[in-house]
């Protein structure tokens, strides 16, 4: 048993040997009324949270380290910097280039953040990454074409040298202007023709990329189903692994397979039978209408209609004629 004169000691790390106390270990933020720092703790099971529960069925985030991601931000850089280099800043075109390329990058992450839950929002997200990539191409390519600058053969010693770049180095455990120090030879030439070719090529590769993951994406939908499918499998075997160790428990909620209960089986939700209305007789028991009594007809009155006008109306008209 450990003394209380040995306490101070033992959180102050002074004797190793003996065994360091609860509040030694605790945090001076959680060393305040109320807060139970066993909670979860193996050896108290009876608060322990179950650790299955906090996991994901898809996982979501880490979107910097994919490679489609890291090309996207080379090409995004790239685009506003020639756009401010090479184009009029009052032109439409460079409002365009730059939302292409931009919507290409922020796509890439909100996809990969929806796919926490949806997989058809992904595959649309990624999808308009892909689309805006491909608007920015033509647009580098409409840039070379209307001032007569050559494009680049995917075959050319200076293509293949920027290719070169992404197999000869980890980019992906790099940052990003250590990324762009080795893109900055061709994305930081004073040649607009040499940056447009550049920037082309990256494209191809980030759309490449996107293309593996748009088919990857399709097959897992195919063969796994989607989010909801499989939030809806895992919620069924753990509702059959639960019955399995507890038979008598009651299920805390209808099955949606379970049949509808029929309605005349049902039990009456009114504390009495409610009022119901008095049946009318009929009015006339034959086939034709009542007919009224003969007070209640109205009688018309059968007057002559008689086109020549009185003497009189002539007269009361006479002070009106301008004659």
């Amino acid at each position: 048993m450990v003394s209380h004169s040995a306490r101070p000691a033992a959180s102050r790390g002074a004797d190793t040997s003996l065994p360091p106390t609860r509040l030694a270990h605790r945090p001076r933020a959680m060393r305040r009324v109320g807060h139970n720092p066993m909670i979860g703790h193996p050896s108290n099971p009876t608060t322990s949270v179950n650790p299955s529960r906090r996991r994901r069925l898809y996982p979501a985030g880490n979107y910097r380290q994919l490679a489609r991601f890291q090309t996207a931000t080379l090409i995004h850089d790239a685009t506003v910097w020639f756009c401010e280099k090479f184009l009029d800043p009052r032109s439409r075109t460079v409002d365009q280039m730059v939302q292409a390329a931009r919507s290409g990058r922020q796509n890439i992450a909100e996809g990969r953040r929806f796919g926490a839950t949806s997989s058809q929002t992904e595959l649309r997200l990624v999808n308009t990454a892909r689309s805006s990539l491909e608007e920015l191409l033509l647009d580098y390519e409409d840039y070379l074409r209307h001032r007569h600058h050559p494009k680049w053969d995917p075959a050319s010693p200076e293509a293949r040298a920027v290719r070169a770049v992404a197999r000869g180095s980890n980019l992906p455990e790099l940052t990003d202007p250590e990324r762009w120090e080795l893109y900055a030879p061709w994305l930081a030439h004073a040649d607009p023709t040499i940056r447009a070719n550049a920037i082309i090529c990256l494209i191809h590769q980030g759309n490449y990329l996107l293309d593996q993951q748009l088919a990857a994406l399709e097959e897992a939908f195919i063969e796994e189903g989607g989010y909801s499918e499989q939030l809806a499998t895992a919620r069924l075997t753990h509702r059959t692994h639960s019955r399995r160790l507890n038979p008598q428990a009651p299920p805390d909620r209808p099955d949606p397979a379970d049949p509808i209960p029929n309605a005349h089986n049902a039990p009456n939700p009114w504390p009495c039978e409610p009022p119901r209305p008095a049946p009318t007789p009929p009015a006339n028991s034959g086939a034709a209408p009542a007919t009224p009594p003969a007070g209640a007809q109205r009688k018309f009155e059968h007057r002559p209609i008689s086109l020549i006008p009185s003497v009189q109306s002539v007269k009361s008209v006479d002070h009106l004629s301008p004659l």
